[in-house]
């Protein structure tokens, strides 16, 4: 079946579809990453978006359910050049195709990626509809211009849990995993946290389990009155989607929590950040999506490669001077990371816990451990 990609401004891709056939939309952005596409799926942090893979080949390895980072898919559709139908690795469950069909995701291959990407690099990310219909290129451009995009959209209501859960209790479940199917014995927690879920990644509660701390896991909405009524040790703020400035009920609230608790943020929890500090953020032009991102510790002189999934980033000339500005990308300059003079608050724009990979930042784990140590 043909499939049609569309943006707003009137450039047109045509395609073979894979997946489910329909119609849907979201801002199209592109992602670097040469594996884990699955993890890119299951992101919560692309609700409303439809994402192209820069990689050519995708699907080679198939679908498992041990590699989600949520429990569906949250991309709008999926854009790729060329779709492997025969998965190959014993840990495959299904096919890429197959996965998609199940949650009723659009798919589109045999575009050229290239070309896509390079024009959104120059022309900046934008909206676009993704089609399975008998629509002229013309009717389907028009469609996209008309679409909702990201600004001022907020999916974290979509993506957040319904209730407070506490994360694998036992260590079973964030073991890390060995080819002779032994899981390593995590020992008791010991710190007790509690992580508001903007669209949190199970790696990221990995992580935090394997590092030592208990977490308790809240809905987006959750009142600073009401997390520091449970007394935690620390307060993790997670990733996300969405527009950071649309969520001013959030900002009041972690406004609230600042010089009560030791606090660390990932991804749309370092935004959130940066307005509770009194702040703003701007959309990048296409945003940083995908696993080659460098990214240079200010204070160290060290430059960590960094997987990467936003579009909007922290105004340095907005912070108050008590906020100094940490790390920075190495590509446009970007805030990358932040740390508050005077409470110990610390946030990072990328992934420590990255699934894959790279692993060069996952040590930050370790250090919301010690800056809690320091804070007791």
């Amino acid at each position: 079946m043909r499939a049609l990609l569309a943006l707003e401004d009137g450039r047109c891709f045509g395609g073979e579809s894979f997946g489910a056939s329909g119609t849907t939309f979201g801002e199209v952005c592109f992602n670097t990453a040469m594996t884990g596409y699955q993890e890119v799926l299951t992101d919560p942090s692309y609700k409303g978006q439809i994402v192209a893979m820069t990689y050519p080949l995708i699907g080679n390895y198939g679908v498992n359910a041990s590699d989600e980072e949520s429990g569906r898919p949250h991309v709008q559709g999926f854009v790729i050049e060329e779709l492997s139908g025969i998965p190959s690795s014993w840990r495959s469950e299904m096919t890429l195709d197959a996965y998609l069909k199940r949650w009723n995701i659009l798919g589109i291959e045999g575009i050229d990626t290239r070309a896509l990407t390079r024009h959104l690099r120059e022309k900046g990310a934008m909206k676009g509809i993704l089609t399975t219909e008998d629509i002229t290129s013309d009717a389907a451009a028009r469609q996209a211009a008309e679409a909702k995009g990201v600004i001022g959209m907020d999916y974290v209501r979509d993506v957040t849990t319904a209730k407070p859960y506490e994360w694998d209790a036992e260590g079973k479940t964030s073991s890390a995993w060995t080819t002779e199917s032994a899981a390593e014995t995590l020992g008791p927690p010991r710190y007790d946290i509690v992580a508001y879920d903007y669209g949190i990644k199970r790696n990221i509660l990995r992580n935090l389990r394997r590092n030592g701390f208990k977490v308790r896991v809240v809905p987006a909405g959750a009142s600073a009155k009401d997390v520091l009524a449970m007394n935690p040790d620390g307060v993790f703020l997670s990733n996300g989607p969405g527009d950071p400035a649309a969520l001013g009920y959030i900002h009041k609230e972690l406004g609230e929590l600042i010089g009560k608790k030791p606090i660390f943020g990932i991804c749309l929890g370092h935004q959130l950040l940066g307005y509770a500090y009194g702040g703003r953020t701007f959309k990048l032009k296409f945003g940083h999506h995908g696993g080659n991102q460098p990214v240079k510790d200010l204070k160290s002189g060290r430059v960590a490669i960094t997987a990467q999934n936003h579009g909007f980033a922290v105004d340095p000339d907005s912070l108050p001077s008590n906020v100094e500005v940490t790390h920075i990308n190495l590509n446009d300059q970007t805030v990358e990371g932040m740390r508050h003079r005077e409470h110990p608050i610390f946030s990072v724009q990328y992934h420590p816990e990255a699934a894959p990979g790279p692993h060069d930042a996952e040590y930050f784990f370790s250090q919301f451990a010690k800056l809690i140590d320091e804070a007791a």
